[in-house]
């Protein structure tokens, strides 16, 4: 297995740790991105490079990228959830701010990352089942996480001319400080190391799409041919 060099947003905590510390133990380069000043020098013996940068500051962006030479796989997993708890009353602040984390910082972590990957190299995106089907509360991450979806798909086609992959990954609840916070049923956790597991085989096998667990987005998909009456009462039985 040839050594690649690997960029990671979001690797300080959840999935992006566990693809970090998989990656790292298979001997590849890789590149840890994320907030935690701490976190990263803790990983900075393993890592060929860290870097400190807030993703919602282009300028933060742009001086981490100018130290970065070349990518083979670029995985843009970093992101945030908040819910909108009041829809009548609906928090427009909340709504720009998790667009902002998850869709327009994609822009430019793009603008500044992809030149760099190189021909026959690949660019991953960490979306969400939640696009699957509309869910209650969550105006503001689904709509920021089926952005970039159409991104991510679009793209694919734009990319093909220079050879470079795009992989969408559609993961299910997965157990990180973020899902910690959440108050309601999660079916199907898996654990970070399970999902950084399957996320790997995804990129290694150059998937244009995966889901997982099956168990949770297959029904999910299931549920969004049925007639909307039908889908939409079971989504708000299930939330309450």
């Amino acid at each position: 297995m040839s050594t690649k060099s690997i960029l990671i947003t979001g690797a300080t905590s959840g999935l992006g740790l566990s693809l970090f510390d998989d990656y790292a133990a298979q001997g590849h380069q890789v590149i840890a991105c994320g907030r935690n000043q701490q976190q990263l020098a803790a990983m900075q013996s393993k890592a060929s490079q860290v870097c400190q940068f807030d993703m919602t500051d282009k300028l933060q962006i742009e001086g981490a990228a100018a130290n970065v030479e070349s990518l083979d796989i670029l995985i843009l997993n970093a992101g945030n959830c908040r819910y909108i708890d009041d829809a009548k009353n609906f928090d427009g602040e909340l709504f720009a701010d998790v667009i902002q984390t998850n869709l327009i910082s994609l822009g430019w972590l793009l603008h500044y990352f992809l030149p760099k990957v190189k021909k026959g190299g690949q660019v991953v995106f960490v979306s969400s089942s939640a696009t699957l089907l509309p869910f209650t509360r969550s105006e503001a991450y689904g709509a920021s996480k089926a952005g970039m979806d159409y991104l991510a798909n679009s793209l694919r086609l734009d990319l093909v001319k220079e050879k470079i992959d795009v992989t969408l990954i559609h993961p299910g609840f997965i157990k990180t400080p973020l899902t910690d916070k959440n108050d309601f049923p999660m079916p199907f956790l898996l654990t970070s190391e399970e999902a950084s597991q399957r996320l790997i085989q995804a990129i290694e096998q150059r998937k244009r799409y995966a889901h997982f667990p099956k168990r949770l987005t297959l029904l999910l998909k299931f549920i969004s041919f049925l007639p909307s009456f039908v889908w939409q009462k079971l989504i708000l039985k299930g939330s309450h």
